[in-house]
């Protein structure tokens, strides 16, 4: 059945399929964020250097569903993970391209990149079905952090804290609120790989099913309604992503129950981060997807960082 899920042009060697050139669209112009434009919105986005309004990574997810769907059929849809560190920025108007290697033989997990016109890479990671013995690329950048020391932004944070249960759903018209400004239809105009499965009940499971991408979405979509408490406002992006069906798929208009733990927390140079892992429940109570996300909080978008910092922790700690 999963034959007729995509009709994309895919590229097939012995160790990789390639999906066609794309121009994802960005759709957050208008979200706000802790009151304020988000990363999306150019203006941020150019005062803290960046071209213009990024590409939200889950975005990109789309591009990979048919080739995650040629490779494995129906399991991609049930079972399928894809595990993803942003390593640069996209903007409206650039192409991009979904490579996946294939798995070895007898084993469940590949390796995936999106490239640009020019090379640069959007991101990397992997791509799996069902339980794999092996660690995904985010496991494996979980295990390798760097302590975030000197917290300011997150100093109220703390790994372990969870969130309250939230009951979610996406119907085909359901504005997705201030963080996402738009319905799935409206998504589904100009989703990069658009499926019948998304809109129709003509699949293996007689209902439309949530594109891969919109799933982070209805996570997200409450998350507001009870936040971390961390400092702001400040702009945030994601820099590392991982959305893993257990039950899938997630089907439209349904309810779910989602709540959040914070797991690790991280920093660099210019960013302070909280890693969340988001734990999805259907009405019986199973888990049938999670999410690992990487939120990032930019240092110089707060206002107040400097004089904080040298307030908690003196001059010379920095």
């Amino acid at each position: 059945m999963a034959a007729n899920a995509f009709d994309t042009e895919i590229s097939e060697t012995a160790e990789a399929m390639t999906g066609p050139w794309r121009q994802p669209r960005q759709m957050l112009h208008a979200q706000v964020y802790d009151a304020h434009a988000s990363i999306h919105d150019d203006a941020t986005a150019q005062k803290l250097g960046f071209r213009g309004g990024t590409i939200e990574g889950p975005t990109h997810f789309s591009q990979f569903a048919p080739l995650g769907a040629r490779l494995w059929g129906q399991a991609w849809f049930e079972s399928g993970c894809l595990s993803a560190h942003y390593r640069n920025a996209c903007f409206e108007g650039e192409e991009v391209q979904a490579i996946m290697s294939k798995p070895l033989p007898g084993t469940s997990q590949c390796q995936i990149q999106m490239v640009k016109r020019d090379g640069t890479e959007v991101l990397r990671g992997t791509a799996s079905v069902g339980d794999v013995p092996v660690a995904t690329a985010l496991e494996v950048r979980l295990g390798e952090l760097k302590p975030l020391t000197d917290p300011v932004i997150l100093r109220d944070v703390k790994v372990a804290q969870t969130s309250k249960r939230q009951t979610v759903r996406m119907a085909l018209d359901q504005n997705m609120g201030d963080l996402y400004p738009f319905s799935l239809r409206q998504k589904l105009a100009v989703i990069t790989e658009n499926s019948p499965y998304y809109s129709s009940a003509d699949n293996s499971w007689g209902r439309p099913i949530i594109p891969m991408e919109m799933l982070s979405v209805l996570f997200q979509y409450r998350s507001k309604d009870d936040p971390l408490p961390a400092k702001g406002p400040a702009v945030g992006l994601f820099a590392d992503q991982e959305i893993r069906l257990v039950k899938g798929p997630l089907f439209v208009d349904e309810e779910y129950d989602v709540e959040r733990e914070v797991v690790a927390l991280s920093g660099s140079r210019r960013t302070e981060s909280a890693w969340m892992r988001t734990r999805v429940f259907d009405r019986a109570g199973a888990v049938v997807a999670t999410m690992l996300l990487n939120m990032a909080t930019l240092k110089d978008s707060y206002a107040p960082f400097e004089e904080e910092y040298r307030r908690l922790y003196g001059d010379a700690a920095r």
